[in-house]
């Protein structure tokens, strides 16, 4: 299978190169050149164990991978896991789910696909005997889910932009203090969506990125998203067979990327009823969502933290879509939206998804209700899904993150305070983090510094 770039400006590559690659060298984000229909393969799907399950969805993709090569990565990349479902879905009440998708080694949900991912960087690195450097953006557990893919392996570097002071002091413990060498937590002066802006334009440099053998690890790599498609055909597969055509997930998304796996899913012929996009007061999805405009706000620190982005990166493949996967298009709609700070879609169908906006204050009171009720605790993000759920649909609520990261939140609403021993580990360690402007040239030379070569 080959992969393109949604502006059309960049050959179509093979899965790997498109992973290693990760942003387009045009600026846009690679998608499948044609999407697979999985829809006659569903009840050969119910029984598999969730690796199993990851290894036949992603095996139609990566092609050019031998398939054992290919099956060893995947049941590697979830040995790590505390859960033995992998992904539990667990029932709360009439018509309404958590799928719990924090189980893994940084306990968020990021680690489904960046366990994965860092294991097929180390698979390139020792078929290709090339070297990889690896710079990502974070607003909170992207960053440590990346790290913990490619701790300690041979050949890899990996360089993490966050910004300093905003995110959870157990998320940033999770990113700088690993101990590896080859970990760098690099905490910029400003928001996320200006350490995503540097890191555009530095991949933008391709004498850099082909110096540094440079790749994303953001969701805008498109391994990532296509392993985040896997738990959502694992959870849909586990509700009761009569409940199956009346689902809608809702997701807690800052990114986009999370509820793009899903609606891609859908694409593939699963027959999912909808999606709820679940923002907190960084809202820009939201206003989408029920306005049909995309315009870029102020970011506003929230107890949500990991979704205070104003620039859903992850937005152009949607786009791509939306457009009728016409580049062009695509590159206008981009042009617009760089020079404006807004886009305003025409006929923008919204059947498909709704959304919900969530205060602080509204998060510590529905995570004050959530534990009232079913007896769960939720995290500041997975709260925000718990608004107002639909009572005509059956609702999957995605708990991104383990309560346990953000302590205060959780006993300021309950009294209780959740603890986990991986994260108690952490607060004994020495912080080691580099601090950075949030400008591309203060970013180049640190990686010029530190790089692995080859």
């Amino acid at each position: 299978m080959k992969f393109l770039s949604t502006r059309g400006q960049t050959p179509a590559l093979g899965f790997s190169d498109a992973v290693a690659t990760g942003l387009a060298p045009d600026g846009g984000l690679f998608l499948p050149e044609t999407l697979p229909d999985f829809s006659g393969q569903l009840a050969a799907f119910e029984k598999l164990s969730y690796a199993e399950l990851c290894f036949e969805f992603m095996r139609v993709f990566a092609t050019d991978i031998p398939a054992e090569t290919l099956r060893s990565i995947v049941v590697a990349s979830y040995t790590k896991f505390a859960d033995p479902a992998i992904a539990p879905l667990k029932p709360l009440g009439k018509n309404l789910y958590v799928l719990e998708l924090f189980h893994g080694p940084t306990l968020a949900f990021k680690d489904f696909a960046l366990q994965l991912l860092g294991n097929l960087y180390a698979h390139q690195c020792v078929v290709r005997r090339e070297t990889i450097n690896v710079l990502g953006a974070t607003s909170g557990d992207t960053g440590a889910a990346a790290i913990h893919g490619l701790l300690g392996k041979p050949g890899t570097a990996i360089f993490i932009l966050y910004p300093d002071g905003r995110v959870s002091p157990l998320q940033e413990r999770q990113m700088a203090c690993t101990g590896a060498e080859n970990v760098f937590a690099l905490a910029v002066d400003g928001s996320f969506d200006d350490a995503q802006a540097a890191l555009k334009e530095i991949f933008s440099d391709q004498s850099f990125r082909t110096r540094h053998r440079l790749s994303a690890v953001n969701s805008i790599n498109l391994a990532r998203v296509l392993a985040q498609c896997v738990y959502y055909l694992y959870a849909w597969l586990r509700l009761p067979p009569s409940e199956r055509g009346n689902v809608e997930f809702v997701v807690p998304t800052g990114n986009f990327g999370n509820v793009l796996a899903g609606w891609l899913l859908q694409q593939m012929g699963v027959p999912i009823r909808g999606f709820k996009v679940a923002t907190n007061q960084n809202d820009i999805l939201y206003r989408l969502f029920t306005t049909g405009e995309y315009r870029v706000g102020d970011v506003r620190p929230s107890l949500a933290p990991s979704m205070d982005i104003q620039v859903a990166s992850n937005f152009e493949r949607f786009i791509y879509f939306n457009v009728g996967r016409d580049p062009a298009r695509v590159r206008e709609v981009m042009q617009t939206f760089k020079t404006t700070g807004a886009y305003t879609f025409p006929n923008f169908n919204r059947e498909t998804f709704s959304a919900s906006r969530t205060s602080d204050a509204e998060i510590a009171s529905i995570i004050t209700r959530v534990h009232r009720d079913y007896g769960y605790i939720a995290d500041p993000h997975t709260a925000c899904g718990f608004k107002e759920p639909n009572p005509d649909r059956v609702s999957i609520v995605l708990a991104t993150a383990s309560p346990a990261k953000f302590p205060e939140t959780i006993r300021a609403a309950i009294g209780r305070e959740p603890t986990h021993p991986s994260l108690e580990a952490l607060k004994s360690r020495a912080i080691k983090k580099h601090l950075l402007p949030a400008t591309p040239s203060a970013i180049r030379a640190f990686v010029d510094q530190h790089a692995v070569s080859r």
